[in-house]
């Protein structure tokens, strides 16, 4: 499958990236509803980092469940194509229309811990988010709309200032990973 490729051929960016890997590709080879969010203990999700045209600015929402700006993604539900996910997430979550890979490679890998919450009306268990990212560019006039299931606002931030609005401390190390491979760009 073409995704599971993708993870194998992923040079990781450093030592967090290359145990997240492992520990993804041996979740996947054990596990056949790895895509499912029915699996309570892990599945994959995809994620996007969107950044404007010139590398400036990043778009976030304010999620609900994690009270904090944050990147948008989601769960892939069982579709193995994780880049399409994670485009379909970030139009789903920001209201913009036109976005696109910066490349169709893998941006980053993270296993993200997901502590236990309530989701329409119903206990979600701890578990594990096998987290794929990918690179996102979008037009940064674009109109942004709130999708009110999931946060309660959305919009782009430079940067350098990101950091002062992320309330998440267990995301920092996860954007700043981010942020710094985007100045190799």
């Amino acid at each position: 499958m073409k995704y599971i490729k993708d993870i194998e051929n992923y040079q990781p960016y450093n030592e967090q990236e290359q145990m997240d890997k492992t520990l993804i590709l041996n979740f996947i080879k054990n596990n056949s509803d790895h895509l499912y969010r029915e699996n309570l203990a892990a599945h994959l999700t995809s994620s996007a980092i969107v950044i404007n045209q010139d590398k400036t600015k990043v778009l976030f929402a304010y999620h609900n469940i994690y009270d904090s700006w944050s990147w948008v993604g989601g769960h892939n539900d069982g579709d193995d194509d994780l880049l399409k996910v994670a485009i379909k997430e970030t139009k789903e979550e920001t209201g913009i229309e036109e976005v696109n890979p910066y490349s169709e490679d893998i941006y980053m890998i993270d296993v993200i811990y997901v502590q236990n919450h309530i989701k329409n009306g119903k206990h979600v268990p701890d578990h594990l988010h096998l987290n794929v990212t990918y690179l996102l560019i979008a037009n940064d006039n674009q109109t942004l709309t709130v999708k009110e299931d999931e946060n309660q606002a959305v919009a782009w931030f430079e940067l350098d200032d990101v950091f002062n609005k992320i309330s998440e401390p267990r995301m920092i190390p996860i954007y700043k990973k981010a942020f710094d491979k985007l100045k190799s760009i």
